[in-house]
């Protein structure tokens, strides 16, 4: 459940404190290269942000890369300025090809590999990146459960997992007296609200925390997406299955509530995400510190009622 710690702070599981969004670290390696990773970084945490997503497999699929960019990259930024008192890092194993799925040993293996590349001793929030039908769930829930335990991991994570396998995990920690994940990273925006008709309910009743990724629909949120404009970015081709009369009525109603508060779509996007039931931190990205304020700003921006009234009515599917 959410609970707000402090104007810039809530409530995760009952064992992190985090800002109100999370700082997407996909990017790192990708987009960004290393010296605007690093000033991205920067100002986050100038900005008081302290809640870094990142994951193994960041990011493999660019020609060039091999993975582990992203972490490699957080570790060096962490060894050059010092780490944050609280700072959080979240990252992610199921993915990488050099570390595929989620039997025991190979969890075992990538938590190390992290923990070398990330600089530090324990991650505080770790992920089971995607469901892995070839191993059972009993199996994975003991090792996550056992690398709290050795002090490796603080918190852990599941994502992209169906309501079923999620209840799953459930069953196998309390028949195993396991620890819980904390919290669970789902698809969600307002563009995508599947997982409001079961998956968000299901979390919320097992007191998980949920931390979105896609929060800006693959920035088709941002507002730079219009009716017969061309964009060019390295997201492009992703929103095109939001180019389309309902997705360009939320995208026109999130841009009339921005100029209201003086702010930009993405952060209102960002801050509606924010405040729905359950969620403690949506996810978002930036490929240059000049773009970070869209993230940053939606810290403290509150929308009144009627105005979340308006954006969950536009977005919801007839």
């Amino acid at each position: 459940m959410t609970t707000q710690l402090s104007p810039a702070r809530r409530a995760l599981g009952g064992t992190l404190s985090v800002s109100p969004v999370a700082l997407g670290g996909n990017v790192f390696g990708w987009t960004a290269d290393r010296d605007e990773s690093f000033a991205i970084l920067d100002a986050y945490v100038e900005a008081g942000g302290n809640f870094i997503d990142t994951a193994d497999v960041y990011s493999a699929w660019i020609p060039g890369n091999s993975g582990a960019e992203s972490e490699t990259i957080i570790g060096e930024w962490l060894r050059s300025r010092g780490r944050p008192e609280d700072l959080v890092i979240a990252t992610k194993v199921a993915q990488f090809a050099k570390r595929p799925g989620l039997s025991a040993d190979n969890v075992r293996a990538a938590v190390d590999d992290s923990l070398e590349r990330l600089g530090v001793e324990r991650i505080d929030l770790y992920y089971a990146h995607r469901d892995d039908p070839e191993t059972p769930i009993a199996e994975t829930a003991a090792v996550f459960s056992e690398l709290v335990d050795a002090g490796k991991i603080k918190a852990i994570g599941v994502s992209n997992y169906s309501p079923p396998r999620l209840r799953e995990w459930l069953a196998a920690v309390e028949n195993g007296r396991l620890h819980q994940p904390t919290t669970l990273q789902p698809e969600y925006n307002l563009l995508e609200r599947d997982i409001e008709s079961e998956l968000l309910p299901l979390a919320r009743e097992a007191g998980i925390g949920v931390v979105p990724y896609f929060a800006l629909a693959h920035g088709f949120l941002t507002g730079k997406y219009r009716r017969d404009v061309e964009v060019e970015s390295a997201r492009a081709s992703s929103v095109e299955q939001y180019r389309n009369d309902h997705g360009y009525a939320i995208a026109d109603a999130v841009a009339t509530i921005a100029k209201t508060h003086d702010t930009q779509p993405g952060t209102v996007a960002l801050a509606w995400l924010a405040a729905q039931p359950g969620v403690v931190a949506p996810i978002a990205s930036a490929r240059t510190a000049a773009q970070l304020p869209l993230i940053t700003d939606a810290f403290t921006l509150k929308l009144t009622d009627d105005e979340l009234k308006t954006l969950g009515r536009v977005s919801a599917k007839a």
